[in-house]
């Protein structure tokens, strides 16, 4: 498996105030520690095989372990934790030896729902998914990339549930999810300024929806998925050909 060191590649996200002296509100705990790791995994501050302890974080955040379990709880199902036969608690590691495999399924989970919301969307799914693009606007002009990646996610899961297939939305988000830290890459590729180009994709995707235009749809989640791609592979190439982040 390809290891990558990503101490640099989250030097320009804006920063996150976690800082647990003003603690949570009441109530509130399990999620902010669940918000605030699910943050620094994605940024890649905290980097995959960073060991997670319950006891360093209930300290961090000022909680009792049983609010800190319910986050891990949630971290895991997503995929984003992973715990050891040893019962040691790491960030998962990203299977770069498998990228490949994971792009042709994502590309076509992309061509998939995008023709499927095309065809079979309701009109009351179009307010949720305009107010998803929106924000990624405002996401990608901020210049937040974790807002990026998170909306990104949220945008295309709408589009999703819009194509009424749950077995393809369960499978999609199970690929996004997957993909959170990935599409970090590809955001670093860009110094998390992303050409106004590729955040108008998004947009020529809802119009294709809204018109039924099944073809287009397709076309335009084909060449969404495409450059985004081809662009990760590249910077990951770009990489190890100078010997920067990427160490085999």
């Amino acid at each position: 498996m390809i290891e990558v060191d990503f101490a640099t590649m989250d030097q320009d996200a804006p920063a996150k105030d976690t800082n647990a002296a003003a603690g949570p509100r009441r109530g509130s705990g399990a999620t902010h520690v669940y918000e605030a790791l699910k943050s620094e995994i994605i940024a890649l501050t905290l980097a995959p095989g960073s060991t997670i302890d319950e006891t360093v974080l209930a300290t961090r955040f000022n909680l009792s372990r049983t609010p800190i379990r319910e986050a891990m709880v949630r971290l895991a199902a997503e995929g984003l934790i992973t715990t050891l036969p040893n019962r040691a608690t790491i960030v998962s590691q990203i299977d770069f030896l498998n990228l490949s495999q994971f792009f042709d399924a994502l590309t076509l989970m992309y061509r998939v729902t995008t023709r499927l919301a095309a065809a079979h969307h309701l009109p009351a799914d179009l307010p949720g998914i305009r107010t998803l693009q929106r924000a990624y606007d405002d996401r990608v002009e901020a210049r937040d990339v974790v807002g990026m990646i998170t909306v990104n996610r949220d945008f295309h899961l709408a589009i999703a549930r819009a194509g009424r297939n749950p077995y393809y939305t369960d499978l999609f988000a199970r690929l996004l999810n997957e993909g959170l830290r990935i599409l970090r890459v590809y955001y670093s590729s860009f110094n998390d300024n992303l050409p106004r180009q590729y955040a108008d994709e998004h947009e020529a995707l809802l119009v294709a929806i809204i018109a039924r235009d099944v073809a287009e749809a397709d076309r335009i989640a084909a060449a969404h998925a495409d450059q985004i791609v081809r662009q990760i592979r590249s910077y990951i190439a770009a990489d190890r050909r100078t010997n920067l982040d990427i160490a085999l």
